[in-house]
């Protein structure tokens, strides 16, 4: 199946669309004000370390202290003991860490001191010895052969280790030599910087999303790579000409009048993405609730009716749910734990033929990934790694009015809390007068409905109370002021 990147540069971020058969299957926003931190490699000093909950917190110069827990402590294969944090590091010691996961929402960054630098073929490992193969390589005698090249090509004096990215697979001697000497070019460097700067300090900064781009998105099913940017288009060449000339001939500037992204769709997609409610061909659809804990989908079947029977028309309508949920997750870029609620399914096979349909969509995403069976309450629990912020969380804010709720009180309800507050402000204060500022239909509620409750208790605390309608308010914002 032949893909296409987009890459929509402005000032202000760059927005990646990957696009399979004409449809967008995953987005990715980079917004130049706060670009992603993974990947990055800080000389830190350690704050503060909590032996109850075996990590420490460490200032490598962000609005937060990171975090590092003692599983993410590199200490050499042969260490036979797990010793406790508080034995291996020490308050105000100088420390090289990499950040794996971005700070996300209340959370500070989360870091690692094991290193790894990725290059287009490889990933280097300056502080193990080992070369290993990326799992999705599965022919043994494949991954023998290229663990033979790459020892070949590994220079005498070399002490790191090396990884095989699935794309090496048909890589040449010549591009792995280049991408070896690479990123033993940027090791060399981040050493040098880490003896020479004092901590606080950034010693390597990851890629840009374009050149990640480069890097990391392209694969032999890659037809093209349209840029909207001279400038960029530019940029992006040199650095393919140096880094990955393999992708250098995919590349094409796009010259047109109309927005590359209104021209694709991709900006009515984003819009989609943003919904709880994604809609299946079928009639079917989905809800799908993001919160801090976890992400929930459930699948309804909405109008679609089968053919033949209801257990047809179940079946139906969770095959085509599987393959939309894996391209939404993508698309979403949803992490952490996600339940998913098929429609219940009695028969065992409909079952196993809806999980493997699953299975085989998540086949695509470059993200790591475990899935679990139906639970015996028919629910479908999987996790996908979180090192990103999700787009709704890139794009948007909790909502002011209900505070992320998704839902507003009623007029009535609030109108009740404004009786019981007024009566509190009575027993506590004597005013000559009492005057009720809330939004349009709370207002009208007291003129009419709840005329006679405002009335009574006018009457109950011995003062006029006045109302006053404030089209700026939100349905639950009052003030009472005291005249």
């Amino acid at each position: 199946m032949s893909e296409e990147i987009l890459i929509n540069f402005t000032p202000q971020e760059t927005r990646v669309a990957v696009m399979q058969q004409g449809v967008v299957q995953e987005l990715h926003i980079e917004r130049t004000a706060s670009r992603g931190l993974v990947g990055n490699v800080y000389l830190g000093r350690i704050c503060r370390i909590l032996p109850g909950m075996q990590s420490a917190f460490i200032d490598v110069g962000l609005d937060r202290t990171a975090f590092l827990h003692v599983a993410d402590i590199w200490q050499p294969r042969e260490t036979a003991t797990e010793r406790p944090i508080e034995k291996i590091l020490f308050d105000g010691q100088s420390i090289v860490v990499q950040v794996v996961k971005d700070p996300i929402g209340t959370k500070g960054a989360r870091l690692s001191t094991q290193i790894s630098i990725a290059g287009r073929m490889l990933v280097y490992l300056p502080q193990e010895k080992h070369i290993g193969i990326s799992q999705r390589i599965e022919a043994e005698s494949e991954r023998e052969a290229l663990r033979e090249r790459i020892t070949r090509l590994v220079p005498a004096d070399e002490t790191g280790g090396f990884i095989v990215r699935t794309m090496a697979e048909n890589a040449s001697d010549e591009e792995f030599a280049t991408d070896i000497a690479y990123l033993r070019k940027i090791w060399a460097d981040i050493r040098d910087k880490a003896r020479t700067c004092a901590p606080p300090c950034v010693l390597y900064q990851e890629l840009s999303l374009s050149q990640r781009v480069l890097r990391d998105f392209v694969n032999p099913e890659t037809a093209r790579m349209v840029i909207d940017s001279r400038e960029n288009f530019q940029k992006l060449s040199a650095f393919a000409q140096e880094f990955t000339p393999a992708v250098l001939p995919l590349l094409d500037h796009y010259t047109g009048q109309r927005p590359l992204f209104d021209l694709h769709g991709v900006e009515e997609e984003i819009q989609k993405a943003l919904a709880r409610r994604v809609d299946l061909k079928s009639g079917g659809y989905l809800i799908i609730d993001q919160t801090e804990a976890m992400t929930t989908i459930d699948v309804n079947t909405g109008g679609f009716v089968g053919v033949r029977n209801f257990d047809d028309t179940i079946f139906k309508t969770n095959l085509e749910a599987a393959v939309t949920i894996a391209r939404q997750l993508r698309l979403r870029n949803l992490g952490g734990i996600i339940i998913v609620d098929f429609i219940d399914m009695e028969n065992e096979e409909h079952k196993k033929a809806v999980l493997d349909e699953f299975n085989k969509a998540l086949a695509r995403d470059h993200t790591r990934l475990t899935v679990n069976g139906f639970t015996a309450l028919g629910l479908v629990e999987m996790t996908r790694k979180r090192t990103r912020e999700s787009l709704a969380h890139v794009l948007c804010q909790p909502c002011p009015t209900c505070g992320g709720r998704g839902e507003v009180k009623t007029a009535r309800t609030v109108a009740y809390e404004i009786l019981r507050e007024l009566l509190r402000e009575a027993r506590q204060f004597n005013a000559r007068e009492y005057r009720i500022l809330a939004g349009p239909a709370v207002v009208d509620l007291f003129l009419d409905e709840e005329s006679q409750s405002l009335a009574m208790l006018s009457d109950f605390i011995g003062k006029a109370v006045s109302l006053q309608s404030e089209p700026s308010y939100s349905p639950e914002q009052y003030d009472i002021v005291l005249m």
